[in-house]
């Protein structure tokens, strides 16, 4: 009977991720810390996952790995930037932040939805490894199931998680999309990186709806991403105009975090902007029907929202609009008054406040 062929080394697997785009690449076993079960379970007691109701859900399977896949011992965790190429773009980012006619949609929803790309890429990192070594069991993962991606990450040495929640490598910053690889092959785990955040406390001090309660603690009902993207119902309107022209995500505690000057280009062509959407103006992108949104978004992450939020979203975002000119409020108020009839209760609530608050602004 042949002898099996030995385990591949970190550096081999390092480097056939990235001949694969990978940024980095680590290990990390299995068994996590009841710290980091603990911790889980005291957000999801508090309340503050919202309405996401699957975190709550698959807790156990966050929790317990070995659950999720049967034998799995190891995980494979790797990072892929989405950093833009732009030489200034968090210059270009603040700057379109500052223009209210303008939408603002998170970085890394600008291109291919990464869900697909990144899981791609993992599935030809495991039959690389399976021409290596022959079958083995795996199971691919990124964003898309209940795994605990950060904290798997750190314990794989690929960053610390920063007081923002996110992974952050100090060598290439926040700006990278995690993948995760299940595997029953039992591979030795990095040494994990140490928390450089200091004293910073630049990503809390500028989230525009303080859903950064607390160092490493997010209240998902508070965060912009949440409400844009997760949250189906109506928004709050207390938190409605703190949300400004933000439609989709926020990138504020990335844009501010000293870290992200390390940040690299994505050598991935897919997170290219798509649609213009880094620059798209407001009301024309209000005045996409079901069809057109469907088509301009396929492929992309922001199409899971559907049309009703996205209708929703914009209407917030004109809402908060300071037209200089009569010229430019009667333009924002007409493409208001387009959808005030639309099916949707939510939609015409929004649109309703927007009118509103467009005509108080009148009278300011």
């Amino acid at each position: 009977m042949p002898a099996a062929a030995p385990l591949p080394d970190l550096s081999q697997l390092q480097g056939w991720a990235a001949e694969l785009g990978f940024s980095s690449l680590g290990v990390a076993r299995l068994t996590l810390s009841q710290d980091a079960r603990s911790g889980l379970r005291a957000w999801l007691a508090a309340g503050m996952h919202g309405d996401m109701d699957y975190m709550a859900r698959h807790e156990r399977l966050r929790g317990h790995p070995e659950e999720l896949m049967p034998g799995a011992v190891s995980a494979l965790m790797v990072t892929l930037e989405y950093t833009p190429h732009a030489p200034h773009w968090r210059d270009q980012a603040w700057s379109t932040l500052a223009d209210d006619g303008r939408a603002f949609v998170a970085r890394y929803a600008l291109g291919r939805d990464y869900h697909k790309v990144v899981r791609q890429r993992l599935q030809r990192l495991a039959d690389r490894i399976g021409e290596a070594i022959g079958p083995f069991g795996y199971r691919a993962f990124c964003d898309s199931a209940p795994v605990m991606e950060v904290e798997l990450a750190t314990r794989a040495g690929l960053g610390w998680r920063g007081k923002h929640t996110l992974l952050i490598d100090r060598r290439r910053g926040s700006m990278s999309f995690i993948g995760t690889l299940y595997t029953d092959l039992p591979l030795a785990e990095q040494a994990p990186e140490s928390d450089r955040c200091g004293r910073c406390s630049r990503c809390i001090e500028v989230c525009p709806t303080r859903a950064i309660i607390a160092p490493y603690r997010l209240d998902a009902r508070r965060c912009i991403a949440y409400l844009t993207i997760e949250h189906a119902g109506s928004i709050p309107e207390a938190l409605r105009p703190l949300i400004g022209n933000r439609i989709f995500g926020c990138d504020d505690c990335q844009l501010v975090c000293p870290w992200n000057k390390f940040a690299q280009p994505s050598r991935v062509s897919e997170f290219a902007p798509r649609q213009g959407l880094d620059s798209a103006l407001l009301v024309d992108l209000l005045a996409w029907d079901e069809a057109t949104f469907a088509e301009r978004t396929a492929g992309s992450a922001i199409r899971r929202i559907g049309h009703e939020r996205w209708l929703r979203n914009l209407a917030v975002a004109i809402g908060n609009a300071d037209p200089q000119s009569t010229d430019e409020r009667a333009a924002l108020l007409a493409a208001l008054s387009a959808r005030e009839t639309h099916p949707s209760a939510v939609v015409r609530e929004h649109v309703a406040w927007a009118i509103d608050q467009l005509k108080r602004s009148v009278n300011a």
